[in-house]
């Protein structure tokens, strides 16, 4: 899963992605430091991972991972390549759901784009050029289906769907808030509109707003613009993020829990990462490695397989499934699991649900 961070110059993308992959990533109070994309692979923090790796005394752990992007900073005039609008735009293209950071904080020492703070704002500038890119895409695309229509009749409701974006995206609105049937959806996904990829609101707010940014009325409108496009927000603080990115686990939650912080940032990020995306992950367990693997939601088994090795896919014969909480419960002790029932053999048409403990069986 790859995800960009993105936002206008100077809203802390830098400082966030610092905080969460420890990349070391340069950040500094001027726009365009970031330039080429920075790239952080950042394990998906899972505690069921643990507690099998110490049921099984297992060799391995392997966590599955998320790639964050970290973007150059985008200005008015980026669709036409104004600043590094050209970089900024085909970095974008590569990402399947966006980080979209929003200063909402006051700081006299970090210099504002547009010298005022305005979440709203900010959010409309990138949605802006995002739309004026995908316009510029989308009607190259329409005049070619509307040639090939002459000859191909059933290429009409391609050009339909095709003119219902380009409506939404005239109104100044994201490809996404387009109503679309789930078909529609899917033919949509394959033009590579960027304003049509998922979006991550990440709400940065000062140190002292940290554990209380529900009082923070820039929080407030991001969320509510948030709601009206599907998108979801995420409350943190860059700054404190990168400032306790070096310390353990245990001594970074002791901090989050003085200071009222429930989550981290990329606890976070994670788990609305996953829920934007439709996400869910599946584990293989035993002495020789413990494996998280992500697939969609309502994926099969067969396309579970997959995720493995494609020669599990294609020579599936079943699959022997346990709840990880039923696994936990007889303590890793698959005779005695089977024993009472809970071990179940599923075929192909059986839809994989998040925490399935999963063996597959195959032919070579």
């Amino acid at each position: 899963m790859k995800l960009g961070i993105v936002g206008l110059p100077n809203v802390g993308k830098s400082t966030l992605f610092n905080a969460i992959t420890k990349a070391g990533a340069d950040a500094a109070n001027y726009p365009f430091c970031t330039i080429e994309p920075n790239i952080g692979v950042v394990a998906v923090p899972d505690e069921r991972l643990k507690v099998l790796h110490d049921m099984y005394n297992s060799k391995k752990t392997v966590y599955t991972t998320i790639e964050f992007y970290d973007i150059a900073g985008l200005v008015r005039g980026a669709s036409k390549g104004e600043g590094l609008g050209n970089k900024f735009l085909g970095h974008i293209r590569e990402v399947e759901a966006v980080v979209h950071v929003v200063r909402c904080f006051d700081d006299a020492n970090v210099v504002h784009v547009d010298g005022r703070l305005d979440p709203l704002s900010d959010i409309e500038t990138i949605n802006l050029e995002l739309i004026l890119a995908d316009i510029e895409m989308l009607e190259r695309r329409m005049q070619k289906s509307q040639k090939m229509l002459k000859g191909d009749k059933s290429l009409q409701t391609e050009l339909d769907i095709l003119k219902r974006l380009s409506k939404t995206l005239g109104d100044g609105k994201p490809a996404r808030t387009a109503e679309l049937s789930d078909d529609e959806r899917e033919f949509t996904k394959g033009l590579g509109l960027l304003s049509f990829k998922p979006v991550i609101y990440a709400a940065n707010v000062s140190e002292s707003e940290a554990g209380g940014a529900a009082g923070n009325a820039a929080v407030e409108r991001v969320k509510a613009f948030a709601e009206s496009e599907g998108s979801v927000v995420v409350a943190l603080c860059a700054k404190l993020e990168a400032e306790l990115a070096d310390l353990d686990e245990p001594e970074k939650r002791l901090f989050f829990e003085e200071l009222g912080i429930r989550e981290s940032g990329l606890d976070q990020l994670v788990r609305s990462s996953y829920r934007l995306l439709d996400l869910i992950s599946f584990l293989t367990a035993g002495e020789p490695e413990v494996r998280a693997w992500t697939i969609r939601r309502g994926a099969k088994a067969p396309q579970a397989a997959g995720r493995i090795h494609t020669d599990f896919e294609r020579g599936f014969i079943r699959a022997e499934t346990i709840a990880y909480d039923k696994l936990v419960e007889c303590g890793g002790n698959q005779a005695l699991a089977r024993e009472k029932g809970l071990i179940r053999s599923e075929g192909k048409e059986y839809i994989v649900k998040d925490g399935d403990v999963i063996h597959f069986l195959f032919n070579v």
